[in-house]
């Protein structure tokens, strides 16, 4: 179970699923972008989630991880999305993680940075969905080879496999934008 979690005695379901909100609500949308690319899709698979989660309330003292088994839940319920002949018919959007900032001082760098993050996200957007899936997971979601292996029930070395496949196909991409070079 998660740390904070294992101290908290939450007294009814409301209160577990708020703190299920304020934990993990941002990560999982950026989690389901990730695999949709699309900020309204997103958000509708992150709300069925928590629906679910507020369903099982009663069987939270069984997970032994709260991030693992809510970050499965939303990639299940993300890869299903795909399936869908709804999905299919959308147009697809190619931005990701829009929230992330600078955290530098002058006006010009914030904008470098904010262009140089948008060209990452977008390069990201190109790759290959088993692919694209490792990166976020790796480096948005700074899960570890392990947990990332756990989490979506794959051997290790697939894992690295993908991985480095992935920075593989990301780097002639960022290439082709003069990108690589300021990363």
């Amino acid at each position: 179970m998660d740390t904070y979690a294992e101290t908290m005695d939450f007294s009814n379901s409301y209160e577990w699923l708020n703190y299920l909100m304020d934990e993990y609500g941002e990560k999982l949308t950026n989690l389901a972008y990730g695999y949709c690319k699309d900020w309204g899709k997103a958000e509708e698979i992150v709300q069925d989630v928590f629906i679910t989660c507020f369903h099982q309330y009663k069987n939270r003292h069984k997970i032994k991880s709260y991030k693992a088994w809510i970050y499965r839940i939303t990639i299940n319920r993300a890869k299903d999305s795909l399936r869908t002949a709804w999905f299919k018919r959308v147009s697809v959007q190619n931005e990701l993680f829009a929230h992330l900032t600078s955290n530098t001082s002058t006006p010009e760098r914030n904008l470098e940075s904010n262009e140089t993050s948008e060209q990452l996200a977008t390069a990201i957007m190109q790759l290959p969905l088993k692919y694209r899936e490792m990166i976020i997971l790796f480096y948005y979601e700074e899960l570890s080879i392990q947990e990332i292996s756990e989490l979506i029930n794959m051997n290790e070395n697939t894992v690295k496999t993908r991985l480095n496949r992935g920075r593989e196909k990301l780097k002639p991409l960022l290439e082709r934008g003069d990108y690589y070079e300021r990363l």
